[in-house]
């Protein structure tokens, strides 16, 4: 898929060359523009999972903004999210589509050991976590009801009985998510402890997650969720969109909460390219930037009115290839629960609004405090060591540099970047369980939570010491 033309590259060229030389907009009889970027490398292969969340991508291609920063770009799905990180480390990929984690854990070592950084952020919210029927129907005798429907957010209170009771009949509850360093696993993860079911630790020799866990994770790529759990080799899962409502339309499980209810307006998706490409190709390390703000400002733009014309190119089998209807429920402001209770939830995708493409490092610091939590960092850091890694990896100053850029261009408005922020967020307090984040203070966060490991606690064999 891409639209590398030997015409149509030839006509920009000699259009954007003529632009500089004139440099008063005589081209269009407007006011002056400012200079175009010249990138270094004009080629590029992007990865993504097929997802709703990868919507800027699709949207960058198909309005013509990469071309218009003079980049020619393929888009290619991936197999999984380990694949896709491999490929862009390898230089396979120029970029891609990464959870949130990725950067992050790629930076620090975990797993895979390369400088990763993202200069964009794709999207707030747009995870659910869905249960099977028969775990649905054991969990709603526990829910309180209103007006006959179950009141929401549902946490995971609920599910502790459900999850003692397969225990005492030794049925391990298993649950999917989609990738250790995702924010579906941290999400996951946050949900079940709030709700005082332990999700397990990572240790140094296990590398599981499944230490001293009531319910046992693993990994299952997005697309294979519904069937995975339909089989009954996981009893839920926690997964973007459309395989949350995909399991309402096949009527094979109830997304019972999303994770605009667990972290209210959480960052979910980034841009990721190796520190290595950033540094080699910086003009096309801004371009694609640029691109990729234009297309999260089509996404949200006058109230979500491209949304419907966003869902038809997203249904496209090169893209996420499934139902039109499917998407939409989740794409254009509501969100289907169990079959027939559609709510409304205007931000479940939030795209640009709320500042929402700028990579914050409090965000970033929120996904490193989850690692240590839950022992994929296995021994406590100081406080400087974590803002230390968010400024590796999120690079807000990339991102202000092309917004501005776009600003100058006449092509966004000033008020639409957070230029005066520190990268930090105030503190946050919209979470399932009322515990507050401050990006500033990680250690203080981690010892709030009842269930997680704290600053000097590591895990070793299947005991927590310290």
């Amino acid at each position: 898929m891409t639209r590398t033309n030997d015409n149509k590259r030839y006509i920009l060229k000699i259009l954007a060359a003529a632009a500089v030389a004139l440099g008063t907009g005589a081209l269009t009889g407007g006011p002056a523009q400012a200079a175009k970027l010249t990138p270094e490398k004009e080629e590029l292969k992007f990865g993504f999972i097929k997802l709703t969340d990868m919507a800027p991508l699709a949207i960058a291609y198909e309005k013509g903004y990469f071309e218009d920063e003079g980049l020619f770009v393929t888009l290619e799905p991936q197999a999984n999210w380990k694949v896709l990180l491999d490929r862009v480390i390898d230089g396979q990929l120029d970029g891609a589509h990464m959870l949130a984690g990725q950067p992050l854990g790629a930076t620090i070592g975990f797993g895979t050991q390369a400088h990763v950084i993202t200069p964009f952020s794709m999207d707030l919210n747009g995870n659910g976590i869905t249960v099977s029927n028969e775990v649905w129907a054991k969990m709603k005798k526990h829910i309180p009801h209103k007006d006959g429907k179950p009141v929401h957010p549902i946490k995971a209170d609920y599910l502790k009985p459900v999850v003692a009771e397969y225990k005492a009949a030794g049925k391990p509850f298993k649950m999917g998510m989609v990738f250790p360093v995702s924010t579906h696993n941290y999400e996951l993860r946050y949900w079940l402890a709030a709700g005082g079911i332990h999700p397990g630790y990572y240790s140094k020799t296990d590398i599981s997650g499944q230490i001293k866990a009531d319910a046992l994770l693993s990994v299952t790529p997005p697309p294979q969720m519904p069937a995975t759990m339909e089989a009954g080799t996981i009893f839920g899962y926690c997964v973007g969109e459309p395989w949350n409502q995909q399991a309402v339309f096949k009527g094979i499980g109830v997304p019972v909460v999303t994770d605009y209810e667990i972290w209210k307006d959480n960052p979910e998706k980034v841009f990721g390219i190796t520190k290595a490409f950033s540094e080699k190709y910086p003009n096309t390390t801004l371009a694609l930037t640029k691109a990729l703000i234009r297309a999260a400002m089509w996404l949200d733009a006058n109230g979500d009115a491209n949304r419907k014309e966003a869902v038809k190119i997203l249904a496209k089998s090169e893209y996420v290839g499934a139902d039109y209807e499917v998407i939409a429920n989740s794409m254009t402001g509501t969100f289907e629960y169990e079959k027939g209770d559609k709510r409304p939830l205007p931000d479940f995708n939030v795209f640009f609004r709320y500042f929402a493409t700028y990579p914050y490092l409090s965000d970033a610091v929120w996904y490193l405090t989850q690692m240590r939590r839950w022992g994929q960092i296995p021994e406590g850091k100081p406080d400087t060591w974590y803002h230390a890694i968010a400024k590796k990896v999120y690079r807000p100053d990339i991102y202000l540099k092309a917004a501005k850029m776009l600003v100058d261009e006449g092509k966004a408005a000033k008020a639409d970047f957070p230029w005066d922020t520190d990268g930090y967020r105030a503190p946050q307090t919209e979470f399932i369980d009322g515990v507050a984040f401050d990006g500033r203070k990680p250690n203080e966060y981690l010892e709030k939570f009842p269930i997680g490991l704290k600053q000097n606690q590591v895990v070793v064999g299947a005991e927590v010491q310290g």
